[in-house]
């Protein structure tokens, strides 16, 4: 059996590796390291697979929620309504710009941002709403679309665990990323469309946000050296946008074997009153950027000692969550208001290794070492 990692990019790379190889070759022969042919038809071949109007690629995904507010004109002092229960980086952003993080609490089944409690939160000061859609779902969107519309907010995706992942609304079949008005993504290596080095984009179907956003990316120019904005440096370069085009390619098949290996858990999970494995919700795809459980009188740190000494990896995303952080727990007032889901997730949920190259006597392995913690 190969050793067990909780994504294993050596093997995906061995797949891949004869065009990834010619293609850094290529790159490194005609030297052209900055924009270039790659970027921009990584660009077009993104905008062809999300069905999206443009695509801007950057540095990587926490500059694309950057830039994604910075388009918004939000102000000091606006309020950014987004999830306690994700990566940092979402949180980070709107700090960093001088907005204000209103912390919002999870949907139970799905990790995604809740609507009730969306509805509860929203203010006079309320700019954005930012989803996350998180492990690899999308979040409820013709809900926050209606909430939205009703108090007249932007919508900025946090497509970063979950490109490829198909949302099905009321009135409409959609890529996650395109159906806000901004989407973001990461294609940090770990992710299900990853580099071999930091990148991300973003996406909108607004001509006019296109061009904001393109040129806040480049240094608040649109011609060289005249610069009608503040802006900041964010772009792809040449290498990591020829892998990405590669792996694009693939990007559905490596959907489906992650989806294989989700599936060989719930099975053999399915009798267990200790664990609930993901709900799948009705109105999404799910491309299992994470597969994460959920425990029920499991001692998890035990569980992840037993899975350690067997070789196995496990994480737990995430077990603070940002409105409990050192750096944010001043932007949330305990004794006005609880996000108990998010409370409960930290300390229940565990993630098992799933990628693409996954072997069945490394998922035997796993799942029997888990039901005999779990049956001792």
């Amino acid at each position: 059996m190969k050793p067990i990692q909780l994504v294993d990019l050596r093997s995906q790379y061995h797949e891949i590796k004869e065009e990834v190889d010619q293609a850094i070759l290529e790159i490194m022969d005609n030297s052209a390291f900055i924009g270039g042919s790659h970027v921009k038809g990584l660009a077009k071949e993104l905008e062809d697979y999300l069905d999206v109007k443009h695509v801007i690629p950057c540095a990587n995904g926490t500059d694309a929620l950057q830039i994604a507010l910075m388009a918004i004109n939000a102000k000091p002092g606006d309020e950014i309504l987004t999830p306690s229960f994700t990566y940092i980086a979402t949180c980070e952003v709107i700090a960093l710009l001088g907005l204000t993080p209103v912390f919002v609490d999870v949907d139970p089944d799905t990790f995604t941002i809740d609507p009730i409690d969306l509805r509860k939160k929203i203010t006079s000061k309320s700019t954005a709403i930012v989803p996350v859609h998180l492990y690899g779902q999308c979040a409820n969107m013709d809900e926050i679309c209606a909430i939205a519309k009703e108090h007249g907010l932007k919508i900025i995706e946090d497509t970063a665990q979950a490109i490829g992942a198909k949302y099905t609304g009321a009135h409409f079949t959609k890529s996650a990323g395109g159906i806000g008005d901004i989407g973001t993504t990461s294609f940090f290596p770990s992710k299900n469309l990853g580099c071999y080095g930091d990148g991300g984009a973003i996406f909108t179907n607004d001509d006019d946000l296109a061009d904001y956003i393109r040129k806040i990316a480049n240094h608040g120019q649109s011609k060289r050296y005249y610069h009608d904005i503040i802006g900041v440096n964010s772009r792809l370069d040449n290498m990591q946008a020829a892998v990405l085009r590669i792996k694009l390619r693939k990007l559905d098949e490596y959907a489906r074997r992650r989806q294989a290996v989700a599936a060989h858990y719930k099975e053999r999970f399915a009798h267990l009153a200790e664990i609930s494995t993901p709900v799948v919700a009705a109105w999404s795809t799910h491309v299992y950027h994470q597969y994460t459980m959920k425990l029920h009188g499991v001692d998890r740190e035990g569980l992840q000692a037993a899975l350690t000494e067997q070789g196995i990896p496990s994480n737990i995303y995430y077990p603070v969550p940002a409105h409990k952080q050192k750096g944010y727990d001043h932007y949330y007032d305990s004794s006005k208001d609880k996000l108990e889901i998010t409370d409960i997730l930290s300390a229940e949920v565990l993630s098992l290794p799933i990628h693409t190259e996954m072997e069945m006597d490394q998922l035997e392995h796993i799942t029997n070492t888990i039901l005999s913690y779990i049956k001792k």
